[in-house]
Parts: C-alpha cells; structure tokens; sequence
C-alpha cells in the first residue's frame, strides 16, 4: 500500500449502543423498508464451525450468510440479531458469494465449479449450474446485471452468467481480455458489482490488488486506475453505493471507501473504515445505512467449536 493514502483521524466504528441517522431506504422495487435504530444490533454469531464467507441482504432485514464447510445458508434477523440455518447444506458442499434478488430467489458461488439458486424464504434448492470443471476453478463471487446473475471465477480468466428467475440452461462463458492478465496459482477475479451507469461489471482481482471495469457483452476489462493508493491488495467482496465504491481488503482487516469516476474508469480514496472486531472481513451487504460483514477468521484455525460472527459498521 501507497505511504500517501489518507489515515483515518478516528477509528469508523459503530458501537453498539452507538445512535445512527434515521435514512429511508428504497429498494430496486419502489418499496420502502425498515431503517436501523440503534436498538438494532452490530454485532451477531453464528454458528460454531460456520465457516461463513459470503452475506446478502435485499430490501427486508434479513442477513443471509453462507458456509464454507458444507454449503449450508443461515439468515439472521437484523433486528433482533436472532438466526436459523434455512439450508443444511451436505457433504462436498461450498457457499461462498450470495446475492438476492427481487423475486426472492438467492444466488450462491458454490466453488467447486457450481452456482445455485435457492429460494429465500425457505432455503430449497431451486437450480444448480454447472459453470466449468470442478478442478482449476473457484466460483467464487456473484452480482445482478440484466437478466443474468454474473459470477467471477478467481482461478481462471472468466466470469459466467446464468439466467435470473431460476431458469436452467442459457449459460454464459465470458472471456476475460483487454487488460487483464491471469496470474496462476493464486486468487484473480474476486467480488464483483456493476457500475453506477449499469452497462458494466466491477471486478477486484485480489492479487495483485487491483480493480477492473468490464464490459459483459465482450469480455473486455479495462484496469480502473486508483489515486491515493496504490492498490487493493486483498480485496474481496465489493458494494458499491452510487459512484461510491466499497472494497473489503480481507486480512488487511479494512475496507477502503472510493469514489468513481462518471465512467468508473478512476476510483479515487476517500478514507479508510477499520473496526477493532474486525477478523479478516470478506464479503459486506448493505442495510440503511450501516455495511454487514461476515468474519471469516482465516488466521484463525478451524474447528467445530470455532465461534464466528457477523458485525456492522456505519457509512
């Protein structure tokens, strides 16, 4: 990371009994929903050995997290905190990036070379895809755009996109070209969000910690170039707020806030959010005005009996 980006002055963190504006939120539907108040709270667990990675919420406050361990999907109440597993997951099993759509539909970045569509309500499994080969692969994020959920793969140069509304076939391979290049045996193409204009795709490539605009009618990526540091190393999940953009930057335990250009070609710094709960954040969702993050504790060595949780912070 660049010596010159800005430091922050104060620790960005939400405390608990920690009071937060009132903001009306409007979902993709023109239907208000609820807002956080400072009853709600920051902080929730999960289960022990959950193993999550991946969070999503839509336009009711409800959190849903996915495990590493077996696939299995818990959705948490954001208002009273209190959580139930909706899907039990199986042997062999991965969730890692969810998204939810309008329609109730949640989709899943299952790894091992799948993407699955479950309903939200009850956690059945609707639909499973079969993106590429098992082996060489890591479906890993996912965003809406259109009609497709697209999917990034962080071990080969592609993204993938299904169909929304649960349909089965129409795949789609997209090539990755232009200025990306694929670096072997470490994690590329991470989360990913569309742009504020929605004609293209966010995509952080982990390493070396950089950031990419692509077109997904061709494929082409071109390298979005950053002012105030020099890169994102370690980033993961991805949110993006109008033309403010949010990059979790997973063992640095931050996420740096930037602002985009009107053709998201620059991101520029703004500042730097860190929180002393933070343990190796991966992926965030957005409620009201406050980010949710799952800890995914990778530093962390796992067992059954390894406690993991979910925190917000304010934006």
């Amino acid at each position: 990371m660049s010596s010159t980006h800005p430091r922050p002055t104060r620790r960005a963190v939400l405390g608990g009994a920690a009071a937060l504006a009132a903001l009306t939120v409007t979902a993709g539907t023109g239907t208000a929903v609820a807002t956080p108040n400072a009853t709600w709270p920051t902080e929730f667990p999960l289960p022990d050995g959950f193993l999550p990675e991946g969070i999503a919420i839509g336009h009711k406050p409800y959190a849903y997290m996915g495990s590493r361990a077996n696939g299995a999907i818990h959705r948490t109440d954001l208002r009273t905190g209190e959580g139930k597993t909706l899907f039990a997951g199986a042997a062999g099993l991965i969730s890692v990036g969810l998204k939810t759509d309008h329609d109730g539909l949640l989709y899943v970045a299952g790894n091992t070379g799948v993407a699955r569509v479950h309903d939200a309500r009850t956690g059945e499994l609707l639909v499973t895809h079969q993106l590429s080969e098992p082996t060489g692969h890591f479906i890993n994020d996912v965003t809406l755009l259109g009609d497709r959920a697209w999917f990034t793969d962080s071990r080969a140069a592609f993204l993938y996109g299904v169909p929304r509304g649960g349909r089965t076939g129409g795949i789609r391979t997209l090539p990755l070209t232009g200025d990306w290049v694929q670096l072997p045996d470490v994690n590329n193409g991470n989360g990913i969000v569309d742009t504020p204009d929605g004609r293209g795709l966010i995509v952080v490539k982990s390493t070396p910690g950089e950031l990419y605009r692509v077109d997904p009618r061709t494929g082409h990526a071109t390298r979005i170039t950053l002012v105030g540091q020099d890169t994102v190393v370690n980033g993961d999940g991805l949110w993006r707020i109008g033309r403010t953009l949010y990059v979790v930057q997973n063992r640095l335990n931050l996420i740096s806030v930037w602002d985009l250009d009107k053709a998201a070609t620059t991101a520029t710094l703004r500042r730097i959010v860190t929180d002393p709960r933070f343990d190796v954040p991966t992926t965030a969702a957005r409620f009201g005005d406050r980010l949710y993050l799952v800890n995914a504790r990778f530093t962390t060595p796992p067992t059954p009996e390894t406690t993991y949780n979910a925190v917000a912070v304010s934006i």
